[in-house]
Formats: structure tokens, sequence, C-alpha cells
């Protein structure tokens, strides 16, 4: 089977694809905005590997960061842009049209 881009469904997006990338984007479509500490806690990645993914998606324009002081200690904030939004929704439609429609009889 031939994994080439023009055998992909409109909308599968390789960036989104990656597991920790693709956790991260479903994470942050649920909550809005997010903490980072928070991100790493709920999908039990360390601080480096959540920096670099979200580092990745920042790159892509699909991720912002928002620094803030909370309780004397700077906080990063983590949210899906509107490109990031539509991006995520466009691959969770092209993984659907990968594996077909739901079998009802199960």
């Amino acid at each position: 089977m031939s994994t080439e881009a023009h055998d992909m469904p409109a909308g599968f997006d390789a960036i989104v694809h990656a597991p920790n990338r693709l956790r991260i984007c479903a994470l942050l479509d649920t909550a809005g905005e997010a903490e980072f500490g928070l991100v790493q806690k709920q999908l039990g990645l360390s601080a480096s590997v959540l920096s670099k993914h979200a580092t990745v998606l920042m790159d892509a324009g699909y991720v912002e960061q928002r620094k803030a002081v909370r309780d004397t200690r700077q906080r990063v904030w983590l949210r899906l842009t509107r490109p990031g939004r539509d991006a995520y929704q466009g691959h969770l439609a092209a993984l659907r049209a990968i594996v077909g429609p739901a079998d009802p009889a199960s």
C-alpha cells in the first residue's frame, strides 16, 4: 500500500498526524486553553517531549502560547489557533475517510 501524499484524503495533515501532536490538538480542542503543566500531566509526556511537539505546532501556526505570572511563577498556556483547529478537524475527517464508515452491527 502506497503512503504517498496524493493517496491521502483531503484534510490529512502530516504535522497533526504524529501521535503526540494529535493528542495535544485533541486536548486543546476540548479545553480551549491549557497550562503547559496540565497538558504534560494529562498526556503523560515529559516536559521536553511536550515542548518539542508544541514547538512544531507553533511553527506551523497551529498553536499559540501565552506566558503569564501566576503565584509568582511564570506559566505557559497553550491554545489552538483557528488554523490549528481547522487543521485538527480536517485531519479527523481525513482519518474517518481512511477507516470508512462505522459498522452499525458492532
